[in-house]
């Protein structure tokens, strides 16, 4: 009996690290797209990251959710673990690769929560899947949707200097997205991975951004999915603005904090995360 139990208790550990291991599927083109999946619940919870991030960034937020959700978090191409064998690095292609890893663990309903550049990037996702998407979750992102001008001319004179000298200024970007008071090992670490990323993956990325900008609003209006975020008030965000475009919008703050909120203090971040989904599946029940 005793080894009966042994046996049972070893397959059990195996299945959990087996389910809790890193896998990868294929997106649309092809390209090898690496995930983690962990924790289980009827919700399922997708991380996407950032530009010139990976999904180790969420790594905070694994433990904190997993008991409650099944949790996902992924690499989209030229990121992470996942390939780079793809032509052109799009806002669509990251869409794609998002995609690709809810249809193939069959996820639904699917709360999709960006950070940054991955906020855009759900929205891509959300308008490709929009009946397994119950809400979106902006990390620092939505500041506002595009309810200022930023030209063609503007956006070439902002970007020349990462073509000129990329790993130098992705640290001076990086270290202007965070309060004086910030953790120095920390801004120090977030920008010296930033600064190693592939610089035309990154920069490809970049441009596709800021042509997807017209896009976004058009994509919500489309949808009707709700949208709420949890930002830093480093920058203002646009409450009045956001919601006519979706009338769902809210958003709660982290005083105080810069850019990437998840890692500067994981405990509020996640309590702030998890009242969000409480007042969105609320609502919805």
């Amino acid at each position: 009996m005793k080894n009966l139990i042994g046996v049972l208790f070893m397959a059990f550990v195996f299945v959990a690290c087996q389910r809790s291991s890193e896998q990868s599927t294929l997106s649309q083109d092809g390209l090898k797209v690496s995930y983690n999946d962990q924790g289980s619940g009827d919700t399922a919870l997708v991380f996407v990251h950032g530009w010139s991030c990976d999904k180790s960034y969420w790594e905070n937020q694994i433990p904190a959710f997993s008991d409650r959700y099944r949790v996902v978090t992924l690499d989209y191409g030229g990121h992470g673990n996942s390939g780079s064998n793809r032509e052109n690095f799009t806002i669509a292609s990251f869409g794609n690769d998002v995609v690709a890893v809810v249809e193939k663990l069959h996820l639904d309903p699917v709360i999709l929560i960006g950070h940054s550049m991955g906020g855009v990037v759900i929205v891509d996702a959300a308008s490709k899947i929009p009946d397994r998407v119950l809400a979106l979750v902006g990390v620092d992102t939505y500041i506002q949707f595009s309810d200022t001008t930023f030209t063609s001319a503007m956006f070439k004179s902002y970007t020349a200097p990462f073509y000129q000298d990329f790993r130098g200024r992705t640290k001076s970007f990086v270290r202007d997205m965070f309060a004086a008071n910030a953790d120095t090992t920390l801004v120090n670490r977030i920008a010296k991975d930033m600064a190693s990323a592939d610089s035309i993956v990154a920069m490809q990325a970049f441009e596709s951004m800021f042509g997807f900008g017209e896009e976004i609003e058009n994509k919500l209006l489309e949808m009707k999915i709700p949208v709420y975020a949890v930002n830093a008030d480093l920058w203002p965000t646009n409450e009045a603005y956001n919601r006519n475009i979706v009338p769902d919008f809210s958003v709660k703050y982290m005083k105080g904090y810069g850019h990437f909120i998840m890692l500067e203090n994981t405990e509020l971040f996640n309590r702030l995360l998890q009242e969000t989904i409480d007042e969105m599946q609320d609502k919805f029940e």
